[in-house]
């Protein structure tokens, strides 16, 4: 069984609650969706074995917090991503997954080799879609929850208090209690994103869930 792997290199974690963290980063190629701020060349790849691919990861040596799984969509490649999350697993170094939370069915079978969970929400009004995956996050979410998980969400100019309060409310129904990463856009800037974004904030304080504000901080430290 080979995989689709865009690149594999060692950097430090830039989003979410374990910012500032040493990883190992397994991108992979391909993505269920078309956001239109992503950066990532899901055309350009190579092929690898599942041993392979482990031996690439053992090369970066040790101190790393754990190796993350991103993409694209690494849900796309469940049976490749299974064999290869449970190796890792095996050599006793955690596995981190970054996903856009859009594919339950894949999680279901993979979840029981995944350390920690980075579950996107994907705001249709944020340019992440044409439609909203309400049903589909819920269900990730019921099923991420067996692990430690914690959601993100792009947040852009054109990003609607519907969206936000639709969120807000789901993770309110499914009891959520974790941290809630508010990612600006870095695409864009400017003070009605500012603005926004602490609005946002402050609605957020009146629900059980924490609510952060956060940049891509690899970029702002000019890493990888």
């Amino acid at each position: 069984m080979f995989g689709r792997i865009n690149e594999i290199f060692a950097s430090i974690q830039g989003e979410g609650v374990y910012f500032g963290e040493k990883q190992v980063f397994v991108r992979f190629a391909h993505c269920n969706l078309q956001c239109s701020y992503c950066d990532t060349e899901f055309n350009r790849f190579q092929e690898y074995g599942v041993d392979e691919l482990l031996s690439a990861i053992a090369s970066y040596g040790g101190g790393f917090h754990s190796v993350s799984f991103t993409g694209g969509e690494p849900l796309m490649q469940k049976d490749f991503l299974r064999e290869a999350l449970a190796l890792v697993k095996r050599s006793g170094t955690k596995t981190y997954l970054e996903t856009n939370g859009t594919l339950p069915e894949a999680l279901d079978e993979v979840v029981e080799f995944v350390d920690i969970i980075a579950m996107d929400f994907k705001l249709s009004s944020s340019g992440n879609s044409e439609r909203a995956y309400w049903n589909e996050h819920r269900r990730f979410l019921k099923t991420a929850r067996q692990k430690e998980v914690f959601v993100k969400a792009i947040i852009g100019a054109a990003t609607t208090e519907e969206d936000f309060l639709a969120m807000a409310s789901l993770l309110d129904e499914e009891k959520y209690r974790g941290i809630l990463v508010l990612q600006p856009n870095s695409l864009e800037e400017g003070k009605h994103l500012d603005e926004k974004l602490a609005m946002f904030k402050n609605w957020g304080a009146t629900h059980p869930f924490s609510v952060w504000v956060m940049p891509q901080m690899h970029k702002v430290w000019g890493v990888k």
